[in-house]
């Protein structure tokens, strides 16, 4: 028992003294042969790119300004792995609150076995002003080719003592080995938020007397304290079904700075604030509160229209799609306006502040009790309610209450959003409303607990050769509706036929006819005549599967891990009732079993019901999503039910010749 004891501690101690190893890192501009002839990824074989290193150094000068230094290098394995070099830096540029300087940017590839270096010509920089608040260094490194090792650097400033860089371990290729440096006075209080999974190969803290004078002798004291943090080996982050952001899933620490120790006989100062006191600085913002009352030309015929409706939802309404028809939504999201809500209603055009405060004002105008309020999008990331900060949000929207309790989210920037519906990817997420006239600013939960039904009803005549000739109806409410209608728009009729049959080129559409596209309040009914070649069949057996037009053939959780939680961001609810003639003298050989299947938390239910006489098979199918998301840790059973219930949808019925 002692040996093994004894064995079991050595191979522990190994395990922990491998586990500590940090992979080497060079300078900018010197590179390891090694990496220069490195092949693929040691720990992700099949990865087309890596990172072979990414360092930042963040720190606070002796005048407590902020910065970041950091240098990326990056592996170029094959062609599929060249958009690596595509790079863009993003900081917030509005008020000069960031910038970006000492940019450097070069390739490095293997010539005739020694290191070819071509640097970036910083002509080719492009300097992209994504709205009024964010800029964007984007640049191409130059002479890319498979083996190559790309590399930048650079510094980021801020004017902001509190505005400490987030810093992300993990990337959408694997990551050789990442670290982050930290520089901080201890007279700065932080609340740290570290979401890594993987053991820190390097963790060190230290401590420098320092003080305020001059860095050296003299003046109040303080503690520099010194963190250094490095993670190695981090596989890369592929995209998921039904994953949120990248930023809500990488590995990541988030620094949150909460206060300032007094210094000499100064007061300490607290930045813990609170969602009243950011929602009333974004009720003085000239760009935001400064334009909810603001006069738009010719309202005054639109409001006396919408004051002459017989109820509030009717002057919602109406309100809701005049400014939805008339001003075009410019495709930049933004809590706050760039040119202002006058001149995006003279032009029609205007980013999704604009587009929504005039939807605001409007409404405001006309009586409703609305309020303006703002979001973060599903491709944005999730906004963290326990910590008070703008720059979470990205997109301002209209909170409507209605003296019935009745409320609404209102975002007039997509033609198929509509007023009683909460957009799908705004769900599950925390929104903050303005009440600037009472100055109630609170924060919002956006969920909707109603699922979106699509029922599929198909008569069919199955044929002796083989054959299958039907009509379908299927009926799509909801965020389904919405999904369907803008896929026809957008797609054409082709794709879009293609999508409803699944890609299944044994399955014809002869005709297609789509009802109720421009009547939001009626589900969207596509009535389908059909045809289809009964594959397998021959002269004794014809084989078939009653699954059609659901769009539920294919299971999208096929991975049998997970690194992402699931969310589907509304429920959804699935209907098909079929009914298949059979030829004459043919019977039903074998025909799938009826079943109910139940997750263990009661989260999905699945009903399969079939029965058959002597001339016809009907079935239906039945699933109901209770839960809109899933959680990575439960993703097992879940894996489990999914795979189960596929086999089910996709059980064929097989007809016998008498």
């Amino acid at each position: 028992m002692t040996k093994t004891f004894t064995l079991l501690l050595v191979c522990l101690a190994c395990t922990f003294a491998k586990a500590q190893t940090a992979p080497s890192t060079q300078p900018f501009g010197k590179v390891d042969i090694a990496d220069l002839e490195l092949k693929s990824c040691e720990f992700e074989p099949d990865a087309n790119a890596e990172v072979l290193f990414d360092k930042g150094l963040v720190y606070y000068d002796h005048n407590f300004s902020l910065a970041m230094e950091r240098h990326k290098r990056i592996k170029i394995f094959n062609d599929k792995g060249k958009d690596n070099a595509n790079i863009r830096i993003e900081y917030f540029s509005g008020s000069h609150v960031e910038n970006i300087t000492g940019l450097q940017a070069q390739t490095i590839s293997l010539v005739d076995g020694k290191p070819e270096i071509v640097k970036l010509d910083k002509k080719l920089i492009y300097v992209e002003r994504v709205d009024k608040l964010r800029s964007a260094y984007v640049f191409s490194l130059p002479n890319v080719k498979a083996g190559s090792i790309i590399e930048y650097k650079y510094v980021w400033n801020t004017t902001s003592i509190s505005n400490f860089p987030d810093w992300d371990f993990q990337d959408k290729i694997p990551v050789r080995y990442s670290e982050l440096i930290t520089q901080v006075p201890d007279i700065l209080y932080f609340k740290v938020k570290n979401t890594l999974m993987e053991p820190l190969v390097v963790s060190k803290r230290t401590e420098e007397s320092r003080n305020l004078a001059d860095g050296t002798n003299g003046g109040t004291g303080y503690q520099l304290v010194k963190t250094v943090r490095g993670v190695a080996n981090i596989h890369s982050l592929p995209d998921e079904p039904y994953m949120t952001s990248t930023k809500d899933n990488y590995q990541s620490i988030v620094h949150y700075l909460t206060g300032i120790a007094p210094i000499g006989q100064g007061f300490a100062k607290n930045f813990s604030d609170s969602w009243a006191k950011v929602g009333g600085i974004l009720a003085d913002d000239d760009d935001f509160g400064g334009q909810l009352k603001r006069k738009l030309a010719g309202e005054e015929a639109i409001i006396a229209k919408a004051k002459g409706l017989n109820n509030d939802l009717d002057r919602i309404e109406y309100l809701f799609n005049e400014v939805k028809n008339t001003v075009k939504w410019s495709g930049a999201d933004s809590y706050q306006t760039d040119d202002g809500t006058v001149a995006a209603w003279q032009k029609k055009s205007g980013n999704s502040a604009e587009v929504n405060l005039i939807l605001y004002h409007l409404l405001k105008q006309s009586g409703v009790q609305a309020f303006p309020m703002i979001v973060s999008t599903r491709q944005h990331g999730k906004v963290a309610s326990y910590y008070p900060f703008l720059y979470q949000f990205n997109r301002a929207v209209v909170y409507v209450t209605l003296k019935d309790d009745r409320e609404f989210i209102l975002d007039a920037t997509s033609k198929y959003n509509v007023y009683n519906e909460t957009p799908d990817d705004l769900l599950n997420g925390y929104a903050l409303y303005i009440d600037k006239e009472r100055k109630i600013y609170d924060m919002v939960y956006l969920s909707n607990s109603t699922p979106a039904k699509q029922v599929v009803v198909i008569s069919a005549d199955i044929k002796k050769e083989g054959k299958m000739d039907g009509v379908a109806q299927v009926s799509s409410f909801s965020y389904n509706r919405a999904h369907r209608l803008k896929m026809y728009k957008t797609d054409g009729e082709k794709k879009y036929t293609e999508y409803i049959t699944g890609n299944n080129n044994n399955l014809k559409v002869a005709s297609l006819n789509i009802e109720n596209m421009d009547i939001d309040t009626l589900p969207l009914v596509q009535k389908i005549n059909f045809n289809q070649e009964l594959t397998g069949s021959d002269d004794s057996y014809i084989y078939f599967n009653p699954n059609l037009f659901t769009n539920l053939k294919s299971n999208p959780f096929l991975s049998e891990t997970r690194l992402t939680d699931i969310d589907f961001g509304h429920r959804n609810n699935y209907s098909l009732i079929g009914l298949f003639k059979m030829p004459p003298n043919y019977k039903a050989d074998a025909i799938p079993k009826n079943i109910t299947m139940i997750m263990p938390d009661s989260s999905i239910i699945f009903r399969r019901m079939v029965a058959n006489d002597e001339e016809k098979i009907s079935v239906r199918y039945f699933i109901d999503y209770k839960k809109t998301t899933y959680r990575k840790d439960n993703y097992a059973e879940f894996y489990e039910f999914c795979k189960r219930m596929y086999e089910m949808l996709n059980e064929q019925i097989v007809l016998k010749k008498s």
